[in-house]
């Protein structure tokens, strides 16, 4: 089983990567994100690989008709439960990202928090890719937020750690491979003082020109990066890598 077809590794790290911090974030980043993407007030937005769907419910909240897609029911579940929770009319679909099987046309859709890349073969992701513009109006566009070879390169540290806000601590040990086409990450998890969880995440990793050349590849017609969701210049002082790519 690939590690992202494991419903225990996202169960497990969800209140992690869902922190009360990048919960606050999802506000500010939404609003980042319409300036960039240039999306129409009550526009209908796909949030693709949403997780707990915290775009999509600040997206909601700002009027725009949005459907959130994940392969994770347990994800579904809670956004789902805040979307009732706040009133908010949201379409929550469980689904493989490669075959979304959706038949509404949207005039914008977001990848965000690095979830491009997954697959180990090449024509996956090259395959999410065309899935995804096949759900675009013309002329509409597609928002991946990721970290960026660039970057990755730049800020390189090969072991990290952070005490989580519930006392564990988490490590992680990263290696490059394939001649920096991908990222070999060791995930661990401590609690009490016990090791309770260990698995490698493997991602592909691209520089500006690589995701611009398979966004070009997918059909997309024009790609502009950015070196955040501010959209300050891709260049030595950027904090991520955002592609916005037009259909």
């Amino acid at each position: 089983m690939a590690w992202h077809d494991d419903d225990a590794f996202w169960e497990t790290w969800a209140p992690y990567m869902f922190s009360s911090e990048r919960m606050r974030d999802a506000a500010h980043e939404s609003e980042q994100i319409v300036r960039l993407a240039q999306i129409g007030p009550g526009a209908r937005v796909l949030d693709f690989c949403c997780g707990i769907g915290r775009h999509s419910l600040e997206l909601a909240r700002r009027g725009y008709r949005v459907t959130g897609a994940d392969r994770t029911r347990s994800y579904l579940e809670r956004a789902r439960a805040q979307a009732a929770q706040w009133g908010l009319q949201i379409d929550f679909i469980q689904c493989d990202a490669r075959r979304p099987g959706l038949r509404e046309r949207f005039d914008c859709a977001i990848n965000m928090y690095t979830s491009f890349g997954y697959f180990e073969s090449d024509e996956d992701n090259l395959r999410l890719l065309r899935s995804v513009r096949g759900t675009l109006v013309d002329g509409g566009r597609l928002l991946i937020d990721t970290e960026g070879k660039e970057v990755m390169a730049r800020d390189f540290r090969e072991r990290e750690w952070w005490r989580h806000e519930d006392g564990t601590i988490g490590l992680q040990e990263r290696k490059v491979s394939r001649d920096w086409r991908r990222m070999e990450t060791t995930w661990m998890l401590i609690r009490d003082r016990k090791l309770v969880w260990e698995s490698i995440v493997s991602s592909h990793i691209y520089s500006a020109a690589e995701l611009r050349g398979i966004l070009e590849q997918a059909g997309f017609s024009r790609i502009d990066c950015y070196g955040s969701l501010a959209g300050a210049p891709y260049d030595q002082y950027a904090r991520g890598l955002i592609a916005v790519a037009f259909k």
